[in-house]
């Protein structure tokens, strides 16, 4: 994926750091699908700071993205629901570029606007 010269100009390295936590744990998970991974060794072999680790599998596990079994985790057999994940982080990756990231707080004062 690439961006205009102006973004990347504007832009700090932080925020364009590349791949998120999450990213990196999927794509490991996904390329070593056919083992389950102890969270230190996937944080080990995907350079996730090992206090990021759990916090991250949690959120991945309640989007059902990856399974978890005592201290092993899994990618999720629903290879479908992965696809799909991806593929719309993909869009709205392509729909910031874009347009524009989205700002929680004016969508939030939008909505209280809106109950008033």
């Amino acid at each position: 994926m690439s961006i205009d010269i102006d973004r990347f100009d504007e832009s700090s390295p932080e925020e364009l750091g590349g791949l998120s936590n999450a990213e990196l744990v999927l794509r490991f998970r996904y390329h070593n699908r056919d083992r389950a991974w102890k969270a230190r060794e996937i944080a080990r072999r995907t350079e996730v700071n090992e206090n990021s680790i759990h916090p991250v599998l949690s959120r991945l596990e309640e989007r059902e993205l990856v399974r978890h079994k005592g201290p092993y985790w899994a990618i999720t057999d629903d290879l479908d629901r992965l696809r799909r994940a991806y593929d719309t982080h993909g869009t709205m990756e392509r729909f910031d570029d874009l347009y524009g990231e989205e700002d929680p707080d004016e969508w939030i004062e939008a909505s209280e606007r809106d109950e008033e």
